[in-house]
């Protein structure tokens, strides 16, 4: 079977850690900052680890 293209959306949006995990940063951090208060935007800085299992399909998307 040939190998997969890299997907150019998946390399912007995730990286994958020495351990092999997937993290991506986290959804609603572009706007609309204002109407949330400390404690979200806090939390919103923190990154998203995938599972193992999420990890294990995007891998072969990055072309890693």
């Amino acid at each position: 079977m040939p190998k997969l293209k890299s997907k150019g959306a998946i390399k912007k949006r995730f990286k994958i850690t020495k351990s092999g995990i997937a993290v991506v940063s986290r959804a609603g951090r572009g706007h609309f900052l204002a109407g949330k208060n400390g404690k979200q935007g806090r939390n919103l800085r923190k990154q998203i680890r995938l599972n193992s299992t999420w990890s294990k399909l995007i891998r072969p998307m990055m072309g890693a």
